[in-house]
Parts: C-alpha cells; sequence; structure tokens
C-alpha cells in the first residue's frame, strides 16, 4: 500500500456551488427513471472524488488548461470531475460529461 504524499497530509475536499448545481441536475436526470440509482450514481461520484484526500495528483492534468498544473481531473463513468488542487484542500470545479468540450466554454471552472 503507498503512503500518501507527505505534503498532502490532511487534505480537505470542497465543492463548489456550480459542481453541486451539476450533481443535482444529474440526479434529477436519473432520478426520472429510477430515484434510487440516482441517489447511488451521485454517492459513487462522491466517493470517487473523497479518493483526492490521500492521493490529490491522482488525476490527469486538464488538457484545456494547460496554463494551470495545479488542475487536474477524474473520470468517472462518463463524467470528469475537474478539480484545483490547493496546499490543503482539493476544491471540486466542476463536474461534466465527456461528450461536453471545454473549449466551447466561455467561462472555465478554474477563472471562476
Amino acid at each position: 500500500m503507498r503512503k500518501p504524499s507527505a505534503g498532502y497530509l490532511a487534505i480537505r475536499i470542497e465543492w463548489t456551488q456550480p459542481a453541486l448545481d451539476t450533481l443535482a441536475t444529474i440526479r434529477d436526470y436519473i432520478a426520472e427513471d429510477s430515484p434510487q440509482n440516482a441517489l447511488i450514481f451521485i454517492q459513487r461520484i462522491f466517493d470517487a472524488a473523497a479518493k483526492l484526500t490521500d492521493f490529490p495528483e491522482r488525476g490527469r492534468h486538464v488538457p484545456e488548461a494547460s496554463d494551470h498544473n495545479d488542475v487536474r481531473e477524474l473520470v468517472f463513468k462518463n463524467y470528469r470531475i475537474i478539480y484545483q488542487i490547493k496546499p490543503k484542500q482539493v476544491d471540486i470545479l466542476a463536474v461534466m460529461h465527456c461528450r461536453q468540450h471545454l473549449a466551447t466554454h466561455k467561462d472555465k471552472p478554474w477563472d471562476v
């Protein structure tokens, strides 16, 4: 078992409001067919992000954020969990479907 990086002990996960709003939209969409599956899916996204407390650098660099080395992403199913590493926390900036392209977005999650 790997130990967490010494510089990343006691990392907190902070969810931004835009990311939480997107999760609510995803939950509502899935809940149209199955409320139980919607809750399970959202919990799995939270669980995937929670793993960043041990290894925040586990995600890949976001290609569209080439100027920002601290912006990374995890891919969970068909969703990108975009986050920014800070000294004692990880900010979840956005959750977006893999079919969405950040290049078409006027406002980038890391610039807000």
